[in-house]
């Protein structure tokens, strides 16, 4: 295996490793740019920062490519991670992409969802999200073992890549269904290939410990790597108000930045020391390492949260009581310790908890069709198979595609992709219903169970899901089974006589 000094640093029980976030923004040779060359290089000669971390057009807005930036970091002397998103392509360019990662040498890569696209060149751009993250974790585990596919000449077997991928995981949910619904995803994450977990952003103490402890107890032995964010009052309000995706802001910390602002420099030292004890106490639960971000963050500032972090460290249990920051009713995964202030290891009974969205008669309408169509062995099931091979093809096949989608687009507002998912989603449609496409589990960018998209509007598709599996003791069923990216083969097909020929990836051939 070729030589990562970031991977070597996170698998060290002796390191504590550091990676700083920066952001390549707009433009070719602008300020931003120039001053992230001139960080990263002050970061090698440092020696107190294993990586740095290039977002990828952060906001949905465009930027400067982090690909090209982690290049030319890269030269600098020290570990580029390339924040890899789904949002703006489809899947043959995210596969020629890593292959241009590959070449130039980088090697770290954290994957995700991404912002909503919200402007661009003269108006918004179109999302593409033809992937989720689960699937490109699956592409890049492939690309390491030498990607097989079918050739004009036979199979085709492709040089090894030596990508160490990681994923992201949300703590910072407010309710039952958002929090399952992020933890499922993470251990499908994590089955398709991610080497490495960096948890979002929030500030209470015990939701890092909750993380942590999830992924101990489910003998995950990777690395865990806790978020440190500097915050500024401007960007709170914005994550206050989720502007921000995925953020968490309260009310009570966004009213204790205000009030630091009011100090002599203006709330830079209390922020500095809020992120040196965030270090502290990370090191100490035993997260891996940490994620230092922030707007236009000073070398010299993330090595005081350093050094001010070690020395915290022996007194971590005390700061606990900085970050006592809960979400109004917010769920937690684990029952709470008074002792310490953060968890006990017994997760909380989910059973009798009331539902976060209503389930309505559709859903149970859905699942006697299901079962009296869609399983082997009943007599429907027989009989819709047969027909469907007999009119294939025909104009009556036509008349039934036809029928078959206008009932859909009444009951799911069905897209006719012919590669339905509706199965895989508790028969909420993750490719009309969802702005993102997801069909493995929730984005992070939920806020109180609504769309990052259509906030107080639509629900978020995961959570609906959740309801209506939970009502029948079957939420599980979200981290079971992995979810194909649609076979763009089939839009526009019936997905009916795709399932019963075997065509599409619910098939029971």
């Amino acid at each position: 295996m070729s030589e990562n000094l970031l991977r070597d640093a996170l698998l060290s029980p002796d390191v504590f490793p550091v990676t700083w976030e920066l952001v390549p923004g707009r433009g070719a040779r602008e300020t931003a740019q120039e001053n992230i060359l001139k960080w990263a290089g002050q970061a090698a000669e440092g020696g107190n920062v294993q990586a740095i971390t290039l977002t990828d057009n952060p906001g949905g807005t465009p930027a400067m490519s982090a690909d090209f930036m982690a290049g030319e970091i890269l030269k600098l002397g020290i570990e580029p991670m390339v924040h890899f998103t789904c949002k703006d392509k489809n899947r043959n360019q995210i596969e020629s992409q890593l292959y241009a990662l590959d070449r130039t040498g980088v090697k770290n890569i954290l994957v995700m969802s991404g912002d909503y696209p919200v402007s661009g060149y003269q108006g918004r751009p179109a999302p593409v999200f033809d992937l989720d993250p689960v699937h490109v974790l699956q592409l890049i585990s492939d690309m390491n073992k030498g990607l097989k596919y079918r050739g004009i000449k036979g199979d085709i077997i492709h040089q090894s890549s030596h990508f160490f991928a990681g994923a992201v995981v949300s703590p910072f949910k407010a309710t039952e269904a958002e929090q399952m619904a992020q933890y499922y995803k993470l251990k499908k994450k994590i089955a398709a290939g991610a080497q490495f977990i960096i948890t979002q952003l929030g500030y209470d103490a015990r939701k890092f410990h909750e993380v942590l402890l999830f992924v101990k107890q489910n003998g995950f032995n990777i690395p865990l790597i806790g978020n440190i964010y500097i915050l500024p009052f401007g960007a709170a309000k914005m994550m206050n108000r989720n502007e921000l995706p995925g953020s968490v802001v309260t009310d009570e910390l966004l009213a204790d930045l205000d009030k630091e602002r009011s100090d002599s420099d203006k709330g830079e030292s209390a922020r500095i020391l809020r992120a040196a004890r965030m270090y502290a106490i990370m090191k100490g639960m035993g997260f891996s390492g940490v994620h230092i971000g922030g707007h236009n963050i000073k070398y010299e500032q993330v090595e005081k949260i350093i050094s001010q972090g070690e020395a915290l460290v022996p007194s971590w249990p005390d700061l606990v009581k900085y970050f006592v920051y809960p979400i109004k009713d917010g769920f937690y995964y684990y029952e709470h310790d008074p002792a310490t202030g953060l968890n006990k290891e017994i997760p909380v009974q989910r059973q009798n908890r009331q539902l976060d969205a209503r389930v309505e008669l559709i859903y149970g309408f859905s699942r006697f069709f299901h079962k009296l169509m869609f399983e082997p062995g009943k007599k429907l099931y027989a009989v819709m198979k047969g027909l469907s091979g007999k009119i294939e093809g025909t104009k009556l096949g036509n008349i039934f595609h036809k029928l078959e989608h206008l009932s859909k687009v009444m009951l799911f507002n069905c897209k006719d992709c012919g590669d339905c998912a509706l199965i895989d989603v508790a028969y909420v449609c993750p490719m009309s219903q969802c702005p993102k496409n997801q069909r493995n589990g929730a984005c992070g960018g939920s806020f109180n169970g609504w769309c990052e998209v259509y906030p107080g509007k639509k629900q978020c598709v995961y959570v609906r899901a959740y309801a209506r599996l939970k009502k029948h003791g079957e939420e599980a069923q979200l981290q079971n089974n992995m979810v194909p990216p649609c076979n763009w083969d089939l839009n526009q097909t019936s997905s009916w006589m795709n399932y019963y020929l075997g065509k599409d990836h619910t098939s029971k051939k």
